[in-house]
């Protein structure tokens, strides 16, 4: 049967098939068990093979009421972390037949805006970061199939929730730290109410506060350079002993902290040491390059794909956190006998 340049529609496979437009239907739709042979069913299948038919899956999911299309909601852009959590998510999608719409959530004034006329009639399922978790509501993507990233499984929003190990990896920071002898201890947190931060705040006073002998000081700064730079200053340049270790919630924070310690003619990792977390190109652009934690951000979004797929289909997600790993560079030593 010549076609010429039309694609070809369900009503020419019904024809060259011998059946009718709906069995096509079934057939194609999976839905012909019970309704139509084994042997009518392959004789569709082979039509629509020859012709190279492909169902209209736009048309299609309107009738089923699916778009195939999962929003992932992050925190504004700010470092390429998320930017490989899209890229998991995105792969894992592709192989099912979903697309990805990525929504940034802007930072700074308030909840985000609905990106769909009606999220609820445009979407699937949500995936979010618990840092953008204030734009859920506005988009009503709490009351879609959730899967919340980095977020408190005990009091999730979500169906399903996935971590990184981030505990795991603060006690890798820390217990290299005080290996190497450290006991004056400064924390540059982020000042973020997020619970990924909560729990590295935690983790560290509790690890810190296991060995004698140890102080912590935390101070909250903006996840910016110069915002980490200023809170950095101002802790160094108090009085009484200085810190011999600057743990940073993320790289960036650590970056700011880098040029703290220089303003005050100081030497990393001679005079004090400093570590980040996240391992983002930025870590090995800094001299000396940053001991940090490696965390899989592209795995990281192709679990919390996948645990999308599982909450719709109705099954369980695959459980335990993700695995986190030190990475030690230059920035760290033991501290100097002063």
């Amino acid at each position: 049967m010549a076609h010429g340049s039309t694609r070809p529609t369900s009503r020419d496979v019904a024809q060259a098939a011998g059946v009718s437009q709906a069995a096509v239907s079934l057939v194609l739709g999976e839905k012909w068990r019970g309704r139509v042979s084994e042997g009518t069913a392959e004789r569709v299948r082979e039509a629509a093979r020859e012709l190279g038919y492909r169902p209209n899956l736009a048309a299609r999911n309107l009738r089923l009421g699916h778009t195939r299309t999962v929003l992932l909601v992050v925190p504004a852009l700010t470092t390429e972390f998320f930017a490989g959590v899209y890229t998991g998510a995105a792969r894992i999608a592709a192989h099912h037949g979903f697309g990805v719409v990525l929504y940034p959530s802007p930072e700074g004034i308030g909840p985000a805006r609905d990106p769909f006329a009606s999220a609820q009639a445009a979407l699937d399922g949500v995936i979010a970061s618990s840092m953008a978790a204030d734009a859920l509501t506005a988009i009503r993507g709490d009351q879609l199939p959730l899967v919340m990233l980095d977020s408190d499984p005990d009091g999730s929003l979500g169906a399903a929730t996935v971590n990184l190990d981030i505990t795991d990896g603060v006690r890798q920071v820390a217990d290299h730290l005080l290996h190497l002898g450290h006991r004056r201890f400064l924390h540059l947190a982020a000042d973020v109410p997020s619970w990924t931060f909560d729990v590295r705040a935690g983790e560290l006073a509790a690890r810190i506060g296991e060995v004698p002998g140890t102080s912590l000081l935390t101070v909250r700064a903006p996840i910016s350079i110069e915002g980490a730079r200023t809170a950095a200053d101002t802790a160094l340049s108090a009085k009484g002993p200085r810190p011999t270790a600057i743990v940073c919630d993320d790289d960036k924070l650590a970056a700011g902290a880098y040029k703290a310690v220089r303003r005050l003619g100081l030497r990393i990792p001679d005079d004090i040491s400093v570590t980040g977390l996240d391992d983002l190109a930025l870590a090995t652009a800094i001299d000396p390059e940053l001991t940090t934690v490696r965390l899989d951000a592209e795995l990281f979004g192709e679990r919390g794909m996948q645990a999308l797929l599982a909450v719709l289909e109705g099954r369980e997600p695959e459980e335990g956190d993700i695995p986190v790993e030190l990475v030690v560079r230059g920035s760290t030593a033991p501290p100097s006998a002063s």
